[in-house]
């Protein structure tokens, strides 16, 4: 059986089967989805991390690229009671370390009672606790990763959805999962992904009904440039955000946001609509959240569980936010209709400025 060791913040070391060799370091967090490894693999957000599945078979039903949210897997390093071939396989082609055969009950445990640790893994032939130690030794905090928006990020301007007549979206990928892009053009929008540190003129060059601010990884005050962006553009146009668009939002205008114990990430997420009173079961993929909304946006959605707020909404201007994933991928689609609402404030604010004629 080849060697793997997984060594947590405080020196505790677990031992497992290794599967995809290698060595990794990152901060574990785990998720309690029974679907969608795939599309979790493949999640821009997981950037930095390494992942847990607290479900206890991962790649029950193989592995298929259509269901990719990117190009590469995203999680440095993955941990599971048992993996399938397939999955092992497909890791092991991208060079992400693997092991399975430990007590995942105990490693969610270990992140519920000490929160999203730092830690590192070590798999191979040869590899001891010693490897394993050192990769978490070197393991940075996450807010210490100043510098992620620019592993996630386009590194040029890409257009979706040319040929559509509806509204235009620029958005700003912040480590944007596919399949937002695939919502807003499925709804006729032209979608302008633009890099994450993209300025005032790159947005003014696409002339956008609304300004969309993506999910993405880390902690959000990393992203200055995309916090300037949201506050040189607070009434120019309408904004919307998802999950770390949210966040950047919120501190654009006045908010704030913490670092969360262990984060929220799964597919089945209880939100409550405050003006509806209306509970939907979402996905969410996130170890920060809003503290403060500040006086210019109100807390229209909160999570059943911890009360954290999951939905925002301009008080003085047109903006729309969601903690959670509208899109799901994977999980429920109770919360789709988020996309036809930001393009219907799009086109709203549009007919808004329409000059009259003479």
């Amino acid at each position: 059986m080849t060697a793997a060791y997984v060594a947590l913040e405080g020196g505790h070391v677990i031992e497992g089967r290794g599967r995809a060799p290698g060595t990794a370091r990152g901060e574990l967090v785990f998720t309690t989805a029974y679907t969608g490894y795939e599309e979790s693999l493949t999640d821009p957000s997981y950037e930095e991390q390494i992942l847990t599945f607290s479900y206890p078979l991962i790649g029950n039903y193989g592995v298929r690229e259509e269901r990719f949210e990117d190009d590469r897997v995203h999680p440095r390093a993955v941990l599971s009671r048992e993996l399938t071939d397939d999955v092992v396989d497909w890791l092991e082609s991208e060079g992400v370390p693997a092991m399975d055969h430990l007590d995942t009950r105990e490693v969610v445990t270990d992140i519920r009672d000490e929160g999203a640790m730092k830690c590192g893994i070590a798999v191979g032939e040869d590899v001891t606790e010693e490897d394993a130690l050192a990769e978490l030794e070197a393991c940075k905090e996450m807010s210490d990763h100043t510098e992620i928006g620019a592993q996630v990020s386009v590194d040029e301007p890409e257009v979706h959805g040319a040929d559509n007549d509806g509204e235009t979206v620029a958005l700003i990928d912040c480590g944007a999962k596919g399949s937002i892009v695939s919502s807003l053009v499925e709804r006729d929008a032209e979608v302008h992904v633009l890099p994450y540190d993209a300025g005032v003129e790159d947005v003014e060059a696409v002339d956008p009904d609304v300004l969309f601010i993506s999910n993405g990884p880390g902690d959000p005050v990393n992203f200055e440039e995309t916090i300037e962006l949201v506050e040189e553009s607070v009434g120019e146009a309408p904004i919307a955000g998802i999950c770390l668009g949210q966040q950047i939002v919120a501190e654009a205008l006045g908010g704030s946001t913490e670092k969360m114990t262990f984060g929220h990430r799964g597919v089945n997420q209880p939100v409550l609509d405050l003006d509806s009173g209306r509970v939907v079961m979402t996905t969410q993929n996130h170890g920060y959240a809003v503290a403060e909304p500040g006086e210019h946006l109100e807390v229209t959605q909160i999570n059943v569980n911890d009360d954290t707020p999951e939905g925002l909404d301009g008080i003085e201007h047109d903006i729309l936010t969601r903690q959670y994933h509208p899109e799901a991928n994977p999980g429920p689609e109770d919360t789709l209709d988020f996309f036809d609402d930001v393009l219907a404030m799009a086109s709203d604010r549009s007919q808004r400025t329409v000059p009259a004629d003479d």
